[in-house]
């Protein structure tokens, strides 16, 4: 079973241990890089939600959410009042066993319970040439919206309907 665990004084330094493979460490930040960013982005008034993902007791993956715009010029239109996959990355140990679209749909459960507020998007950014996650989230129903966002493509998935 998949679930998600806040990232805390027990699990942060298991979790920035995590790594990805070779090739993919141009398409997916640290996540020290990440945690950086979330505590910066929090205490400065925004919103960052990263967790740890958990297959039972074994921790195989991180992600991490947000909410809203940051202010940057940068924003994607799609951000304004709608959740972000931030950052989503699966550890080299535990890819291709579909432990990755597992976490996908878990989180996606956890954002349609609206922890910050109602919207009806979750919007997600991705490398042009980052071909397997691109397909992971068109998987799963993500699909581009023609925006781009500090040169990566804008995908975009209904949570809800009105």
């Amino acid at each position: 079973m998949i679930e998600l665990r806040k990232i805390d004084s027990d699990n942060v330094w298991k979790v920035i241990k995590l790594s990805v493979n070779i090739e993919q460490e141009n398409f997916v930040a640290t996540n020290t890089k990440s945690i950086i960013e979330a505590y910066t982005t929090i205490t400065s008034g925004g919103v960052a939600l990263p967790f740890g993902i958990y297959e039972d007791d074994c921790l195989v993956g991180f992600v991490m959410f947000g909410y809203g715009t940051t202010g940057e010029e940068s924003d994607p239109v799609i951000a304004q009042n709608n959740y972000c996959i931030w950052r989503f990355m699966i550890d080299k140990k535990y890819q291709h066993q579909g432990i990755g679209k597992k976490a996908l749909f878990v989180s996606l459960q956890y954002l349609e319970s609206m922890p910050c507020g109602n919207a009806d998007y979750c919007w997600l950014s991705y490398e042009p040439e980052n071909v397997i996650a691109k397909k992971l989230y068109s998987s799963v129903g993500f699909h581009e919206n023609g925006e781009m966002c500090e040169g990566e493509i804008v995908s975009v998935l209904k949570l809800r309907e009105n």
